[in-house]
């Protein structure tokens, strides 16, 4: 299983979240603290710099190999400050059937599609569900999917639902998008008599807005005639934690987002908590969507159930 982030508010260094606090996003990919698997497959990252040459449009860093040893994500990290950012490093199954490559690091993101997303979880049997999926992925989108993991076509499925993909979507369009693809991946495993527990945690962003998903198909339904194959993902539901607050970084020697969420400018959501003092962090319900974007200043925050 994998390990992600969203940010969204006021411009603070990428060092601040991938390597500097206790739990920083690089240190979860050998050190998670809500995961026994260590996620060694790959990382990602696209960031939004407000100040930059055209904002919009956003940094984007990929890399097949373990980002505790990337000197180049390290330099840049020291030098960029986003105001956006969605990263992800990729955890997989160890075996040797697993295909490591850029293709299939995430956030994946399409041609002239503001939204970019990156998933935790694995959808069982999910080669056998692609020819009912397929109907319902734009052809458009549909031909841009190189990789062979489920979470780009996930994506595929969600943009695909919106009215126009090539703009920033409202929170009622993703929404609804959102819960038209899990319907067409439900429909799908029921044609397919797939009972087996599915993760499908996501993670939004487009620069100005975040959404983050927790959500399992029959969560706790797991193969019993080989222990070999039971999953964690099918013991425990997979973590996703979020925190709002200002001024997120170093203080009084602890990593913690200050002011807490009435006079907030931020939020943060991740995996698991980034910093050791874990008070102000607040578990995402089981089968909802978090909705984040900046009003006045001040993050505006939902949480919308899916089931």
């Amino acid at each position: 299983m994998c390990r992600a982030l969203l940010y969204l508010g006021e411009p603070v260094l990428l060092d601040n979240f991938l390597y500097q606090p206790d739990s920083a996003l690089v240190r979860q990919s050998y050190m998670p603290k809500m995961l026994n698997l260590l996620n060694l497959a790959g990382f990602g990252l696209r960031a939004w710099d407000p100040s930059s040459h055209d904002p919009d449009r956003a940094y984007e860093y990929y890399s097949q190999s373990l980002p505790v040893f990337d000197r180049n994500l390290k330099n840049l990290a020291e030098k960029i400050r986003a105001g956006c950012l969605l990263a992800h490093v990729r955890g997989v199954a160890y075996h040797t059937r697993v295909e490591i490559s850029l293709q299939n690091c995430h956030p994946f993101h399409f041609r002239n599609v503001p939204l970019a997303l990156a998933h935790n979880g694995d959808l069982a049997r999910f080669a056998e569900m692609k020819p009912l999926l397929s109907p319902f992925i734009k052809p458009a989108f549909l031909s841009q999917i190189h990789g062979t993991t489920d979470s780009e076509w996930v994506y595929g499925l969600i943009v695909s639902q919106l009215p126009d993909p090539h703009r920033h979507p409202s929170a009622d369009e993703l929404a609804k998008s959102v819960k038209r693809a899990l319907e067409i991946i439900h429909d799908a495993r029921n044609k397919l008599g797939i009972s087996i527990s599915s993760s499908l945690n996501l993670f939004i962003a487009d620069g100005t807005q975040l959404a983050a998903v927790r959500y399992c198909f029959d969560f706790g339904c797991f193969p019993t005639d080989d222990a070999a194959r039971l999953h964690e993902a099918n013991l425990s539901y997979l973590s996703l934690w979020y925190t709002a607050g200002r001024d997120y970084g170093l203080h009084d020697s602890e990593w913690k987002m200050t002011g807490g969420s009435d006079n907030a400018t931020s939020v943060l959501i991740a995996s698991e908590p980034l910093t050791r003092d874990t008070a102000a962090w607040v578990e995402v319900p089981e089968y909802s969507m978090l909705h984040a974007t900046i009003k006045k200043g001040c993050p505006a925050i939902t949480l919308r159930d899916l089931e």
